[in-house]
């Protein structure tokens, strides 16, 4: 599993221009899942997640955590994460997870979230989205199960 993680004043989502998830100060979440990905592996990210120390302090210093500034969670679904350029140039998707499986991890991933006390935004898995975000820093973290 993957994460793209980026501080945001505020970010939003839109699938046929109408907005179905829209957050203020937090993290805007990009997440791929492949196939050998568990719940294990979300269960890993999500307490990664809910604990990287990437806001600033009163000293300026990056040392809180999402939860402890009460931030919001925007969580989108990113096959693309798993794309593979090594040989040519289009891109290989075999990486990327089977859509039911990816679903099922993507789906429980923002449950445990959502179980972490924070709002939590998200995504169509599957549709077409344009994401909006005002990355604060700008501050971005890629995290992976698997390393």
């Amino acid at each position: 599993m993957k994460l793209v993680i980026q501080r945001v004043t505020n970010a939003s989502v839109k699938v046929n221009d109408k907005i179905v998830g829209q957050i203020g100060k937090g993290f805007m979440v990009l997440l791929g899942v492949s196939d050998e990905d568990t719940v294990e592996d979300a269960n890993l990210l999500v307490k990664k997640l809910c604990n990287l120390r990437i806001f600033s302090d009163e000293n300026g210093k990056m040392n809180l955590s999402i939860k402890s500034i009460q931030g919001e969670l925007l969580i989108i679904s990113q096959f693309t994460l798993y794309a593979d350029c090594s040989s040519g140039n289009r891109p290989s998707f075999t990486n990327a997870g089977k859509p039911e499986h990816a679903k099922q991890l993507y789906e429980y991933f923002i449950e445990e979230c959502k179980k972490q006390d924070l709002k939590v935004e998200h995504g169509i898995f599957g549709e077409h989205m344009q994401v909006t975000l005002t990355n604060d820093g700008p501050v971005t973290i890629l995290l992976e199960s698997k390393k």
